[in-house]
């Protein structure tokens, strides 16, 4: 199921993430707690309908504070250190007289905050904090994000893969291409497909057409491989067998059964991707690879039927060759 993988994936990047930040600091090297308070932000934003940002970008060196969201009236901390004492020291902060109104959220990215949520704080200049709903750590978070419908689980592993995910390894990504257009290769069809290299203006006004900005990111990001697949399309095609037309048919017969159904551009871009990983997932022949492998794969072959017209709509004298 798509849940399963899309919370197994943000679990892991989020453990490593808060192991990385309590090893380190033990070392002293504190740069991924700087970081942290800006995705940590982000992510209680995604999660909790905020609007956080850093204070540093407000006023530098705000002790007590990391994050705060001025229309919600929220203020936050985000620490590395989950003890009483550590939050009490927050409370007491002179800051915490310029934001009467406002209540205030504690986040400990590392350790366990069970405890802290059944204790009494010295709240000496009276904020609104309440430890048992004010108080988060990276267990509380998951199960949030555990209870999430899957079109929010889907967003969040989105932002989660940007901004923790792994670097592009071109030479897995060129093995298991090889794989999957195997796998999604079964049937033979008579179009033939050129090969030519793309045109990123066009792209663009396709885009633009098809209300997918937000999806933008991601179609820059899988552009790239056009060539790479168009070589890999041309030597399997050799063996003689139209794979590269089979391939493209499959994800064009996704496109065509959720576009009735699903409105939303976005939506509907990254449903084809979800689909067309059931059906290699379901494969007699499939080899499991890492989700996330697989999905950057599933999204290479996605972004170049976009490009190569078979999914969405097409802007009039559309053209995505370049001219020569």
């Amino acid at each position: 199921m798509n849940r399963s993988e899309y919370f197994n994936y943000i679990e892991k990047k989020l453990n490593i993430l808060s192991y990385r930040i309590k090893n380190r600091g033990k070392i002293n090297l504190l740069d991924l707690n700087i970081y942290s308070e800006t995705f940590f932000a982000d992510l209680m934003s995604h999660l909790l309908g905020y609007n956080l940002k850093n204070i540093n970008q407000i006023k530098q060196n705000t002790e007590g504070i990391d994050l705060i969201d001025e229309n919600n009236k929220i203020i936050a901390q985000v620490s590395s250190t989950c003890t009483k004492q550590k939050i009490e020291n927050s409370l007491a902060k002179e800051i915490f007289q310029v934001y009467p109104d406002f209540n205030f959220n504690f986040i400990a990215i590392v350790g366990d905050a069970d405890q802290l949520r059944t204790k009494a704080f010295k709240n000496p200049h009276k904020i609104s904090f309440n430890p048992l709903s004010d108080i988060y750590d990276i267990n509380s978070l998951l199960n949030i994000i555990l209870n999430l419908d899957i079109s929010k689980q889907r967003k969040l592993y989105e932002f989660i893969k940007n901004e923790l995910g792994s670097d592009i390894d071109i030479v897995k990504v060129d093995s298991n291409l090889a794989t999957i257009i195997n796998i999604l290769s079964q049937e033979n069809f008579s179009n033939i497909v050129d090969s030519p290299e793309i045109n990123p203006f066009e792209i663009l006004r396709k885009i633009e057409f098809n209300d997918l900005l937000s999806v933008q990111p991601t179609i820059d990001d899988y552009k790239i491989f056009y060539s790479k697949l168009d070589e890999k399309y041309k030597e399997f095609d050799k063996q003689g067998t139209n794979k590269s037309i089979s391939v493209l048919s499959i994800i064009r017969s996704q496109y065509i059964k959720l576009a009735g159904k699903i409105s939303d551009s976005q939506e509907l871009f990254f449903s084809i991707i979800d689909n067309i990983i059931e059906l290699i997932k379901n494969s007699k022949n499939y080899i499991e690879i890492p989700y996330e492998e697989l999905e950057m794969c599933v999204s290479v072959l996605v972004v170049d039927a976009f490009i190569r017209c078979k999914i969405f709509k097409n802007p009039e004298g559309y053209n995505y060759v370049v001219t020569r």
